[in-house]
């Protein structure tokens, strides 16, 4: 049995602007709480190899990972996968990015599927990502827009 999160944002900024900021993986520090640090390890045209490491926790814990993402510019898509996925068995994300009144939606499912031995079950893990992809949702679109206004790239 597998899990799967779907959870879309809207964010007043242009396509392009909203497209270029995200697939930045090396500055997902600068975009997301979550993450600590983004070390692109592998790049081309087709595909992006990094290691992601985490905040500390509450515990003072980080979790680092390596991903994969391969961002399809003309139909504005990325598929992405954990390649070292840790507590889970599999993780393969997708992401679409949509032209709509005048800004973008940022879409994003995730199917995945816990380890047996992982600390938390599918349906534990899909809570976790519903509440933890909101928080960042939220603020990547406050932090583009922010941007783009300053850039004067607003809609």
């Amino acid at each position: 049995m597998a899990a799967f999160t779907e959870n879309a944002v809207f964010i007043n900024a242009p396509l392009e602007f909203v497209w270029e900021v995200t697939n930045d993986v090396a500055n997902w520090p600068s975009l997301y709480s979550e993450y600590a640090a983004a070390e692109v390890l592998e790049q081309t045209s087709e595909r992006i190899v990094f290691r992601l490491t985490t905040t500390p926790d509450e515990q003072g814990r980080t979790w680092t990972w390596v991903s994969e993402r391969r961002p399809d510019p003309e139909t504005r898509t990325v598929r992405a996968k954990r390649i070292e996925p840790g507590p889970f068995e599999h993780m393969d994300i997708f992401w679409s990015y949509t032209e709509r009144d005048g800004g973008t939606e940022m879409l994003w499912q995730q199917h995945f599927h816990m380890r047996d031995d992982a600390p938390l079950d599918d349906e534990a893990m899909r809570a976790r990502i519903n509440t933890n992809t909101r928080v960042q949702m939220d603020l990547i679109k406050q932090r583009l827009e922010e941007r783009a206004a300053a850039n004067g790239e607003g809609v």
